[in-house]
């Protein structure tokens, strides 16, 4: 460990010294004897930071960076601040002080060009100082919010996604998870959508459990809707409108509650059927909120894909189209490009739901007749059948020449022979059952005849 980092005892204490000094310098520098002030004191800080005196530095440093900014003299306000950070021995608490106080300057800088230089003198002295790590997360942020303001989306992403916050021990966890949602925002912004997935990884779920954090829970939630509308994952998607539903702020509010149900049972019949999204509109359907006459269509919806019934999509246009289509209606199937899409996406889960409940109930079937029940034409339902056979789905074979789909899975020997075991197990169990409900027969005659002789034999 280096000299620099090696806490020191305090040799000397200089503090009445400054104390007096100090006032004097701000009068030299009030009457135009800016440099000679900034001497003095600058004569005292070596005094002062070799013999570990930390207050007093940490005085004399934030004394000298007022002078100049009092006096309006910024270059030699970013001179000074980049000198004293680069003194021998300089003392951590005092840069650290000083940063701080430069902080506010350039929250009251309003000349632009002024500010940038100020703010990137000041990240450059904090660059590679974990002291002032802080500091420079701040500064970072606000120079990516001046390059937002001007359209710079890129170089705002930049800066933000350098920084590594997550490793920042003395920060507090609300703000670190404000600048991750940042970071998750300029990302979404400029399109970087793998990078926005990776950074939204750093983010606990568990940290919004408590109430005080359900702002940010909500801010969160809608960011990694947006991330996922545009990779297209219907069932994580519908999962996020949930969580925000659990809500207590959302459940709180009538308006917003309703939207987000609404929301949660559009996303889980757009969803991809598989087990876990089975179970999940199982578990939405017995929501007593969607018995409310304004979700009443919504509960009727989730209904159709939960009953073992074809669905008519002629029928499901002319009921629910006017409804789910309108602007009052979420966002999902409004009238435009995305809107229109996420249509054609309901209408392909029907069409699988449809083809899925044909194979409980038919072994064989034509493709003829699976077109007018599907009201497609015969090519798009062999496409179909095709894609949901690659996803695992169903099983099915089509037989070119005939146009038979055939549902019926051909049992391998290993199959065949298991199931003759487990058969024969059976009957075993049966016969074996069977002649011991004889014997026991048996012997009851056989006692009720015996009792009956040895009653004769008395009488």
């Amino acid at each position: 460990m280096d000299d620099d980092n090696r806490p020191r005892k305090m040799e000397i204490d200089f503090s009445s010294t400054v104390e007096s000094l100090i006032p004097e310098c701000r009068q030299k520098a009030k009457s135009g004897q800016l440099t000679e002030a900034l001497e003095s004191l600058a004569a005292m800080e070596k005094q002062t930071r070799l013999a570990a005196d930390v207050f007093s530095t940490e005085k004399l440093l934030v004394c000298m960076c007022q002078l100049c900014y009092e006096a309006k003299d910024y270059d030699l306000l970013n001179e000074n601040i980049l000198t004293m950070t680069k003194k021998r021995s300089q003392l951590r608490q005092a840069v650290t002080k000083m940063v701080q106080e430069c902080c506010k300057f350039v929250d009251e800088i309003s000349d632009e060009p002024i500010k940038l230089k100020l703010i990137d003198t000041l990240r450059t002295v904090c660059e590679g100082k974990i002291y002032v790590e802080n500091e420079r997360a701040r500064l970072t942020k606000i120079l990516a919010d001046i390059k937002e303001a001007a359209s710079d989306i890129d170089a705002a992403s930049k800066l933000m996604v350098d920084l590594q916050v997550e490793t920042y021990n003395t920060m507090e966890r609300r703000e670190k998870v404000n600048f991750i949602l940042e970071q998750m925002r300029l990302c979404l912004k400029n399109k970087d959508y793998i990078r926005a997935q990776i950074i939204s990884k750093k983010v606990s779920t568990r940290y919004f459990e408590e109430e005080e954090t359900h702002d940010l829970k909500l801010a969160f939630y809608q960011l990694m809707i947006d991330l996922d509308k545009h990779e297209g994952s219907f069932l994580d998607i519908c999962k996020h409108y949930h969580a925000i539903y659990d809500t207590p702020r959302v459940k709180s509010n009538e308006t917003d509650k309703c939207m987000a149900l609404k929301c949660v049972v559009l996303y889980i019949c757009l969803a991809g059927y598989s087990n876990e999204q089975s179970d999940f509109m199982n578990r939405i359907s017995r929501d007593k909120e969607l018995r409310e006459d304004s979700l009443k269509s919504y509960h009727s919806l989730i209904n159709l894909f939960l009953t073992a019934e074809i669905i008519n999509w002629s029928q499901l246009v002319s009921e629910y189209s006017a409804e789910f289509r309108s602007d009052s209606a979420p966002d999902v199937f409004h009238k435009n490009e995305g809107g229109d899409s996420r249509w054609k996406s309901l209408r392909d889960r029907v069409v699988e739901h449809n083809i899925r409940i044909m194979t409980k109930y038919y072994t064989k079937v034509s493709l003829s007749r699976m077109s007018e029940l599907l009201d497609l034409p015969m090519e798009e339902v062999e496409d179909c059948v095709s894609k949901l056979v690659f996803k695992k789905m169903i099983y099915a074979r089509i037989d070119g020449l005939t146009n038979i789909v055939s549902f019926q899975e051909p049992k391998g020997a290993a199959k065949v022979l298991d199931d003759w075991s487990v058969n024969i197990n059976s009957l075993m169990g049966l016969l074996s059952h069977t002649s011991h409900l004889i014997d026991k027969e048996i012997m009851v005659h056989k006692h009720a005849s015996a009792s009956k002789k040895t009653a004769a034999a008395a009488a």
